[in-house]
């Protein structure tokens, strides 16, 4: 009698496992991110209606962690316009958690690291030997580190289908003032994950 009790607990657990280890397919990796953004000098959540100056827009894509929606690699780029601090290129990787809040609508954490072109918004000039010369617009690259928060829908097909997000960024920005070690940006995103039928379907 211990050893049929002992068997079927044993059946049970494998079939327990074998179940939670099934992945159900709800991602495609490689979409087309596209975004319009509006950035703005601030500590996070500071005068919310300075988070829709400065417009810009992104471009990226993504790769599951986990075969899954939950877990992504994000690889972007995003420009930002800003006529009295100089416009901003920015090269960004985050790793996002995407739990599902009730499908298709999912929440969004993610942090990760970038680097970030400045551009002066006017020609600058330097003193040479053959007195002031040019130094153009560029600035200076800094190392940036961009943690967010979000929502959007995951609503997924075989076929192509569109993923439309909100994300809230608040970013760090190193070496952008001398006398402040890290500076602080925020970033308002609006933006979808366009996702195209695989060619191995």
């Amino acid at each position: 009698m211990r050893s049929k009790l002992i068997l079927s607990l044993i059946s049970v657990l494998l079939v327990y496992e074998l179940k939670a280890q099934e992945t159900v397919k709800d991602y495609r990796n490689f979409p087309l991110t596209l975004s319009i953004q509006f950035q703005n000098f601030a500590m996070a959540f500071k005068k919310p209606s300075f988070n829709f100056q400065n417009f810009g827009i992104g471009i990226g894509t993504e790769v599951s962690h986990s075969s899954g929606h939950n877990w992504v690699q994000e690889f972007s780029i995003w420009w930002s316009g800003n006529k009295t601090m100089g416009n901003g290129l920015y090269f960004i990787t985050q790793t996002a958690y995407r739990p599902y809040l009730g499908n298709p609508f999912f929440g969004e954490v993610k942090a990760g690291i970038g680097y970030k072109i400045a551009y002066r918004p006017s020609e600058s000039f330097s003193p040479g030997p053959e007195g002031w010369q040019s130094r153009g617009r560029k600035g200076k690259g800094m190392l940036v580190i961009p943690m967010g928060v979000g929502v959007g829908v995951h609503p997924y097909r075989e076929n192509f289908y569109t993923s439309p997000f909100l994300n809230y960024q608040f970013i760090l920005v190193k070496g952008l003032n001398p006398d402040i070690p890290w500076s602080p940006e925020t970033l308002m995103q609006f933006g979808t994950r366009n996702h195209f039928k695989s060619w191995k379907d």
